[in-house]
């Protein structure tokens, strides 16, 4: 975990050679301490995800970035806590943006029913518990973690192979793409291998959400899909890196380890989503009540969208159906196909 004491918002730290992270303050149950964005390079840098539109982030980046050539702006996705301040950095710097591209238009959409209005809403007279984590939101904190960047719109489009190398000599980066739909469609994990890094180091991996160091990632329909998450996470689980540094959360030192489990916790997951509705737990928030039981009800409504993103997957290998016979929503009953 990453404990509080262990980073100062706004300050630019070293997490691995080559590497500095800036914490952004906007902590939630959603982004755990905060947005980090990473400064990759020794020379001429590239910027990981320059984060949310916070004036003190913004601040923080600018000074961080102070006497450096600002080469690329790397976008994982476009969610509210990640792309926004790209547009502001590429107008002060010149560096062009790099990512998938734009946050992409449904291409089969449906409507995904709705939830009961009290279902993982905490009482206000009840204290919500945040697991020891101590994070407050600030007051007046925007809910970064329900809305997308929909103005964004990479200068360059980049897919799985693609590589952007700054630098020269001794101080020069390379930095791969590989896309990883599943979180969004459009997500996409970099690698970089950084010239201070010692001869024969394998690359570092911004996984931005795909892989995260304190949580679960959030798979919600119709943009999310649970399918296409567990293959992109074979995918990187498969690729060779030192560390891997997610935008949320501590460094992870066995990223292979590390994402291969969360391919084993994504495949338990689906065998209870089948075994609860072999027990007669039919619908999303009974399914949901049941299997996160220990994690705190606040975020039971998140997970319940991570819940039908199981059921839309199974439901169209046909081993799970819908009484209707439609598609997964989140107000549908379900039994074994």
């Amino acid at each position: 975990m990453l404990d509080r004491a262990d980073f100062e918002y706004g300050v630019a730290a070293e997490v691995c050679p080559g590497v500095r992270r800036v914490i952004a303050r906007n902590p939630s149950k959603f982004t755990y301490h905060g947005t980090g964005t990473y400064i990759v390079g020794d020379g001429p840098v590239a910027v990981v995800d320059p984060g949310p539109a916070l004036d003190q982030h913004r601040d923080a980046l600018a000074n961080a970035l102070e006497g450096h050539d600002v080469a690329a702006i790397l976008v994982t996705h476009c969610h509210a806590d990640h792309s926004p301040l790209a547009e502001w950095l590429k107008s002060e710097t010149g560096a062009p943006t790099y990512a998938f591209g734009p946050h992409a238009a449904t291409t089969e959409s449906w409507d995904l029913g709705s939830l009961p209005d009290e279902f993982g809403v905490v009482p206000d007279d009840q204290v919500d518990d945040d697991g020891g984590l101590d994070i407050d939101e600030p007051e007046g904190m925007p809910k970064m973690e329900e809305s997308t960047d929909l103005g964004f719109v990479p200068d360059v489009e980049v897919r799985t192979g693609d590589e952007v190398t700054f630098g020269t000599g001794d101080v020069s980066t390379v930095v791969r793409a590989t896309h990883t739909p599943g979180h969004t469609s459009n997500h996409t994990c970099f690698s970089a291998s950084v010239g201070s890094a010692p001869t024969g180091t394998a690359p570092v991996l911004f996984p931005g959400d795909h892989v995260m160091g304190w949580s679960t990632t959030v798979v919600s329909p119709p943009d999310g899909d649970m399918a296409a998450y567990i293959d992109s996470l074979r995918r990187v689980a498969e690729m060779e890196h030192s560390v891997a540094l997610p935008t949320h959360g501590p460094p992870i030192t066995d990223p292979s380890g590390f994402i291969s489990g969360l391919v084993e916790h994504r495949l338990d997951r689906e065998r209870q989503v089948l075994g609860a509705i072999e027990r007669g737990l039919v619908t999303i928030p009974d399914m949901v009540t049941e299997l996160y039981a220990a994690v705190r009800v606040a975020l039971h409504r998140p997970a319940a969208f991570s819940v039908l993103g199981h059921l839309v997957k199974l439901v169209d290998e046909e081993r799970v159906t819908t009484h209707d016979g439609g598609k997964a929503r989140l107000d549908a009953t379900y039994s074994l196909a």
